[in-house]
């Protein structure tokens, strides 16, 4: 059995604006994919979630506190 750690990696959609709650599957579309790490800070209480792309570039940093409360930092490497 081999000892590597394979990363998940997860399928992003997106999907055209609905006037109503029911998304139909014509209207999604694959949008790239994408891989989460969450990370927590043991004496502060903060999780601190990455969000990467398939090349492990980081698009989202999301700090989330134990008391609920979240910020995020969204990262746009286009020209």
């Amino acid at each position: 059995m081999s000892n590597i750690y394979e990363e998940t990696i997860l399928n992003e959609f997106t999907a055209k604006k609905q006037k109503n709650s029911v998304i139909k599957k014509a209207d999604i579309a694959l949008s790239g994919k994408t891989k989460i790490n969450v990370e927590e800070d043991e004496h502060s209480g903060v999780k601190i979630i990455l969000k990467k792309d398939e090349n492990d570039g980081i698009k989202e940093i999301k700090f989330v506190c134990s008391c609920g409360e979240s910020k995020s930092i969204i990262l746009d490497y286009a020209d």
